[in-house]
């Protein structure tokens, strides 16, 4: 298939101990430890949206949360392409994978504020604080690549 990729934005939380925050998708609520079960926010850009305010409308809507401030941006676009069982059905159909700008945050509310219950759909129906060296263990194969290059990357912001 000839199909483009889908612009997203992901984002990188860091509390105040250095870990980051992983959700467990809704659609895997037995993977409780399983590869692929739990991501990091993320999600589609609208046309002419810049990454940076994208970041933020998407941590709102998946985590109910948008308070944290951008401490770093990585330098690349980074993407992956869906398996071939998921090519014309996941992401509508109509996109090959993903052209992701990562983003690490620093997290400035409380764990209350972490909502995933405030959406009628929530895409997460768990979540939790993990060490970002943790992330590709975490991670679906086809996202492995990625979540390998924020682990290495975005080490520097995981301190406390």
């Amino acid at each position: 298939m000839d199909l483009p990729y889908r612009d997203n934005v992901g984002a990188v939380l860091f509390n105040p101990a250095g870990q980051v925050l992983v959700a467990r998708r809704a659609d895997l609520p037995n993977a409780e430890g399983a590869a692929g079960g739990w991501q990091l926010p993320q999600g589609g850009m609208d046309p002419g949206e810049d990454p940076s305010v994208a970041v933020f409308r998407e941590m709102e809507e998946e985590i109910g949360t948008a308070r944290a401030e951008i401490i770093g941006e990585h330098p690349d676009w980074l993407t992956y392409d869906l398996p071939p069982e998921l090519l014309g059905k996941a992401l509508g159909g109509r996109y090959r994978g993903q052209r992701q700008k990562w983003f690490a945050l620093r997290f400035l509310g409380t764990d209350a504020d972490i909502r995933l219950d405030l959406d009628p759909h929530p895409e997460f129906d768990a979540w939790r604080w993990a060490p970002l060296q943790a992330l590709p263990g975490l991670a679906v194969p086809f996202k492995l690549a990625i979540y390998t290059v924020l682990a290495r990357d975005f080490a520097r912001f995981a301190t406390r």
